[in-house]
């Protein structure tokens, strides 16, 4: 079965006027996109490099806004020169953003304040507090003093815009105690909290004691996810653990006394307890090899994506059904699971005359695929953006873009509806940003591209 037949644009926008979508708002928003893909992928559509900007700090980029300075500085991509959002006060070091992620406001709820209905940024910084701040202000809307006793470091969904799980960095113990051979039996700490307004699910320790020797751990979708060097990837219920290994509920905000230490719960300096400790191995739900501990989960029927455990396979996805293991052999061979993937392919690296694929995304939104391409000419690398149909693989359209890409550089390509983003990491900490905008007048002069600095 071949593509279908392009739909007719100024057919679309003519029903959308006279109202034939107007009781179903859901309609509405996939003819829009509809027309969007069609506008992106058609021949005359160019994407230009509308400005450029460079930076001594990490760059960051979500949903239209662009992040410096540790997220202390907020950029508006939308606009066709950059306008700045906010700008937070100047800060130190040991209080600076580390990790950050943007919580958009839930569907059908009622929330305590109007402010709550805005999006916000929720905030981790070096000396352990947690922030909830206005994404449009930069304002401070909440804060959680997290603890004293392990450096939190990450920020990830647990339950994408419900439930977030905040990691500390694994604990190495002192150079005297390593070098005695005395080993640190927990390696990390987790800490669960439902997002706006916040509240504490718990802090769970990782222990080596109950584990074994496992080298990581993270929670996804409610499932604790443990990882070993061998490759082996262990699966828990966090609920479970939690309704049995819990040692005391605690709430934000209230008194509370522990280990002979009185406090307010999320408070300076008392902080937050870590109040599940696991005394003995929980339930085992599911385990599996894979080559770096490479594991996805999610589909209905429930499968599974991993990368068999050797290293000749690197590059290599398997998708297989989590009620028997058994491959589906009438899926593709792919990169991650879920809507959004992101993976680097390895294929044709060897051969600098020859193009490679670095970086493949799904743009869920106009369900089209982009891949990053590269073709090495002496010893500068000239990249494009493809867009392929995500149903039949078809080339839809090419992008050049006019910087030059090293492929010894870390780099990000963002996709977002009519917006192209290239983050480029260069060596001594360069960052440097690159943005495309869609322009669908063939007849458009061109533009200069504009400059900004960034320290």
């Amino acid at each position: 079965m071949g593509p279908t037949q392009k739909p007719n644009v100024c057919r679309q926008l003519s029903r959308r006027a006279l109202g034939f979508f107007s009781r179903d708002a859901g309609v509405v928003q996939r003819t829009n996109l509809g027309i969007l893909r069609v506008l992106v992928c058609q021949e005359s559509t160019k994407f230009k490099n509308v400005w450029t900007t460079h930076s001594k700090s990490p760059i960051a980029y979500e949903r239209g806004r662009i992040y410096f300075d540790n997220y202390r500085c907020c950029v508006s991509s939308v606009a066709s020169e950059p306008r700045k959002l906010y700008e937070m006060p100047k800060c130190s070091k040991s209080e600076k953003i580390e990790d950050a992620l943007l919580w958009e406001c839930p569907v059908g709820e009622i929330l305590p304040n109007s402010s709550d209905y805005k999006s916000s940024l929720i905030a981790l910084t070096a000396h352990n507090w947690l922030f909830r701040i206005s994404a449009t202000t930069g304002k401070v809307l909440e804060k959680i003093y997290l603890a004293s006793y392990c450096k939190f470091r990450y920020l990830s969904w647990d339950t994408p815009q419900e439930v977030i799980a905040v990691k500390s960095a694994q604990n190495k113990g002192s150079v005297l105690a390593r070098q005695a051979g005395i080993q640190q039996p927990v390696l990390l700490y987790l800490a669960v909290f439902h997002v706006l307004p916040f509240s504490l699910i718990g802090i769970l320790e990782i222990n080596k004691k109950i584990f074994g020797n496992v080298t990581d751990a993270t929670l996804s979708h409610g499932i604790l996810i443990v990882m070993y060097s061998s490759g082996l990837v262990r699966l828990y219920s966090f609920q479970a653990i939690t309704e049995q290994f819990m040692q005391q509920k605690l709430d934000l905000g209230c008194a509370c006394r522990w280990g002979g230490t009185a406090g307010t719960v999320g408070e300076a300096p008392f902080g937050i307890p870590c109040n599940i400790k696991i005394t003995d191995t929980p339930p085992l739900l599911f385990e599996v090899s894979s080559l770096e501990n490479a594991f996805q989960i999610g589909g209905h029927p429930w499968h599974y994506i991993i990368t068999p455990n050797k290293k000749k396979q690197k590059g290599v996805f398997h998708i297989c059904a989590l009620k028997d293991n058994s491959l589906n052999e009438n899926l593709p061979t792919v990169t991650a699971s879920g809507r959004v993937v992101k993976k680097n392919f390895n294929l044709l690296d060897d051969d600098p005359e020859q193009e490679t694929f670095k970086i493949v995304d799904y743009e869920d939104e106009l369900d089209l695929l982009s891949v990053v391409a590269v073709t090495q000419i002496d010893a500068e690398g000239k990249a494009h953006l493809d867009f392929h149909c995500n149903e039949y693989g078809t080339l839809l359209k090419s992008i050049p873009l006019v910087e030059s890409w090293d492929v010894t550089y870390s780099h990000e390509v963002y996709f977002d509806r009519d917006l192209v983003l290239h983050i480029e990491q260069k060596p001594s900490r360069v960052f440097s940003c690159y943005v495309y905008q869609m322009v669908c007048d063939p007849g458009e002069e061109e533009t200069t591209n504009r400059s900004c600095e960034k320290e």
